[in-house]
């Protein structure tokens, strides 16, 4: 897997994402959250990945943006350790949940956390 995030990985489906919400399961490294669910889609991805931060902990914009681009950048260097051997395609929502910025290292090593229980939740099933 490449250290890209395309356009084809972003999760932008409405109905997707509505269904990941309902029927989705979920892991927790505070301050992340992963919602799952698996899917498929119409090309060989993987996995298809969106970010998000509570509009209600952060106020203005900036502050979000700047967590979302922290928030892809770590995704999109460490999906290829942890997302190369899943069988099944899936949806992802990556959520943070926290109510103070965090620095791109804080992130890094709670992300790869929330990926590694992620992996272990998957391997049980």
């Amino acid at each position: 897997m490449k250290f890209t995030y395309s356009k084809k990985e972003k999760l932008k489906s409405k109905k997707l994402i509505d269904q990941l919400f309902t029927e989705g399961k979920s892991v927790s490294a505070y301050p992340l959250r992963l919602v799952y669910l698996p899917s498929t889609f119409e090309k060989d991805l993987i996995a298809k990945t969106g970010v998000s931060v509570s509009k209600r902990n952060f106020k203005t914009a900036i502050d979000r943006n700047h967590i979302k681009r922290l928030l892809r950048e770590v995704y999109r260097l460490n999906k290829g350790l942890y997302f190369n051997n899943l069988s099944t395609p899936h949806a992802f929502m990556i959520l943070y949940i926290g109510k103070e910025k965090p620095s791109l290292a804080q992130i890094e090593t709670r992300m790869k956390l929330l990926f590694e229980k992620f992996s272990s939740k998957i391997s049980e099933v």
